[in-house]
């Protein structure tokens, strides 16, 4: 049994000798044979390179704008906004569709539908579901729906921020004081 086993280890070790002398020989067209683990590793992508880019999906067809959509659009503040952490937007109408609006963000320009809301803000919904546009008197803010945080806030616009000094111009009291008038007794 002893002699079986010695037997036997020897034939493997002779087996393993002889596949890394195979390995080492030069193929017939004279380059050395690469082992089968160098092979499937060439095949891969080297570290640091990254793989080729998906192209996004096409952005789906957009229907036709209903008159409240269109009213909604009009209603819209556009041009530049100043928002907090000194980060800009810009909005403006979408040149190819009526009653949209293209909200620029970053590197990122979104296709928004304009819908006004029952407490007066004006919704800008982007068309894939992701994000979300609020605009009040005063500011707007961008929202990402999917992940349910702010993207940006506190973005004001020159019309919205003459809207806010007409505000604090109307609510200023006249002359010196707190505008208390104290009431003769």
């Amino acid at each position: 049994m002893r002699l079986t086993a010695l037997l036997l280890s020897g034939a493997a070790a002779a087996l393993t000798l002889t596949a890394g002398i195979a390995a080492a020989q030069p193929a017939a067209n004279g380059t050395p044979a690469k082992p089968a683990a160098a092979k499937a590793k060439a095949a891969t992508p080297a570290k640091g390179r990254k793989p080729a880019a998906k192209t996004p999906p096409p952005p789906p067809p957009l229907p036709e704008a209903n008159e409240e959509q269109l009213a909604a659009a009009k209603q819209a503040y556009l041009g530049k906004y100043e928002c907090e952490f000194k980060q800009t937007i810009e909005i403006e109408p979408d040149a190819k569709h009526a009653g949209y609006i293209n909200v620029a963000y970053k590197k990122e320009t979104l296709t928004m539908k304009p819908v006004l809301s029952t407490t007066g803000a004006l919704r800008l919904e982007d068309v894939t579901g992701r994000t979300l546009m609020v605009q009040i008197a005063n500011k707007s803010m961008l929202l990402d729906v999917k992940a349910g945080q702010r993207l940006v806030d506190d973005c004001v616009n020159p019309d919205q921020r003459a809207a806010i000094e007409a505000a604090r111009s109307a609510s200023a009291p006249a002359g010196q004081g707190l505008g208390i008038t104290p009431s003769a007794q």
